[in-house]
């Protein structure tokens, strides 16, 4: 119960700005290394994989393809997550966490899907079809770039915290269309072949270099989210400062 206890208030201490840009000073240089680190054996792997039988060495795209895919989706769900903490519990750190998710998101989605149109080119002969799992992501990408427009538009920090958290929580229901889009509908895209009963489908020979990148990908996506909201809370600091200098200047006019 304690050690309960004390990782509770360990992570509520967190949401504190300050101790936050703490704790990601000494984790961003350790996650920066261990994503480098990542990646190379990621690269290794997936260079060193046999090619696919059927798609040649087409099947490679496929390592940075579906690992983006499924970065998209849990960026989007984190960004929920926070939206949440910043609609009803009102976090310090909810809304600059939410904020600075949609870049990351609309980043990755952007990536799976011209990776994926590298891929159906030689597989389907077409660089796009509108199939649900493809319109539905391309829908995703749309709601990242609305979000981050939203936030540049509207000026007052606490209106635009309250209208991107009501957006967000809304376009969720997106996410488990992406998921399931292929079992619902009739699409070119193939189903799920690693997350699903009865065990991955695909042989271990690539499913080794496509877990490698993923755990690259997911590191990637954490190290640049801690610096993302760190810079984004020294951004709000110095723009705090700033006023607060600007009425101080105000009142000794006076």
């Amino acid at each position: 119960m304690n050690t309960l206890l004390h990782l509770k208030n360990g992570i509520a201490g967190l949401s504190q700005p300050t101790r936050f840009v703490n704790f990601a000073g000494r984790s961003i240089p350790c996650l920066a290394v261990f994503t480098a680190i990542s990646f190379v054996i990621g690269f290794y792997l997936s260079c060193a994989a046999d090619v696919d039988y059927q798609q040649g060495a087409t099947v490679r795209i496929m390592y940075v393809h579906v690992p983006a895919a499924w970065l998209s989706l849990l960026c989007y769900t984190v960004m929920t997550a926070n939206a949440v903490g910043s609609l009803v519990w009102r976090h310090p750190l909810a809304d600059v966490a939410a904020r600075v998710a949609a870049p990351l998101g609309g980043a990755f989605t952007f990536i799976a899907l011209v990776t994926g149109a590298l891929w159906g080119k030689p597989m389907w002969g077409a660089w796009w079809v509108w199939d649900a799992r493809l319109t539905s992501m391309f829908i995703l990408l749309i709601m990242y770039l609305g979000i981050v427009a939203i936030n540049r538009a509207i000026d007052e920090p606490t209106r635009a915290a309250r209208v991107t958290a009501v957006l967000i929580i809304v376009g969720f229901v997106n996410i488990p269309i992406i998921k399931f889009s292929v079992d619902w509908w009739n699409t070119l895209h193939q189903p799920a072949s690693i997350l699903r009963i009865g065990g991955p489908a695909v042989d271990i020979a690539f499913l080794y270099p496509l877990l490698a990148m993923a755990v690259a990908f997911t590191a990637l996506f954490f190290t640049l989210y801690i610096a993302a909201i760190r810079n984004e809370v020294w951004r709000r600091k110095l723009i705090s400062q700033q006023r607060l200098a600007a009425r101080t200047a105000a009142r000794r006019e006076i």
